[in-house]
């Protein structure tokens, strides 16, 4: 985009975005938040430790194992999971602050993580902020193939790691039909277009800002 932050959502969304890797998600989402201002990535909370220069509160909430536990129990998270030995979850008290202060959150994750997002959602009163305000979109590339060569194109991967990856894509685009709205990436113009109607739908309209 060559203008950033040309706008603002009118109401603010829980956009929760998947697809398997190499899609182009994280290209698209970032054309929307070049463009929208008001967006902020949800802050997960893990049991591991900060490296480097993250920061509590910033890049995660870092917190202890039977913290986290406890929070599972309560039923404190919108989607959490283990992976590698560690626990990530999304707080739904945090996202719940960040749309009543009027800020629309933008949520990427996996599709099991998009499910437990759906399954709590849909269970919240239908007048909550975090459900009035919930969409959820899949980005899905316009066949396997397609996906293969883009992979081989990137270059960031050995064969064997490609082929895990587009079997792992097969899975997830069989899990493409739970999601409210599907954009095919095939032409990268095309497809932001599309993907921008439904955010801005969610949100009833944008304004310039």
């Amino acid at each position: 985009m060559e203008t950033e932050s040309c706008f603002r959502l009118r109401k603010p969304v829980l956009a929760v975005v998947s697809a398997p890797s190499g899609a182009g998600k994280s290209t698209l989402c970032g054309m929307l938040l070049r463009e929208f201002s008001g967006f902020v990535y949800s802050v997960s909370c893990t049991t591991r430790a900060p490296r480097g220069a993250e920061r509590d509160g910033v890049d995660y909430h870092f917190i202890t194992e039977e913290e986290f536990q406890n929070k599972v129990r309560a039923g404190e998270f919108l989607e959490c999971a283990g992976v590698h030995g560690f626990h990530y979850g999304t707080l739904r008290s945090a996202v719940e602050r960040a749309l009543c202060a009027g800020k629309s959150v933008l949520m990427d994750i996996d599709v099991k993580g998009a499910a437990q997002v759906r399954e709590k959602v849909f269970a919240l009163p239908p007048d909550s902020a975090v459900r009035s305000g919930f969409v959820d979109v899949f980005i899905n590339v316009p066949s396997l193939d397609d996906l293969r060569n883009r992979l081989y194109k990137r270059g960031e991967d050995s064969a064997e790691t490609i082929e895990k990856r587009l079997e792992n894509a097969a899975g997830e685009i069989a899990e493409s039909r739970s999601f409210g709205n599907v954009v095919v990436n095939d032409d990268l113009r095309l497809a932001y277009a599309r993907f921008r109607e439904i955010i801005v739908a969610a949100g009833k309209g944008a304004e310039p800002v």
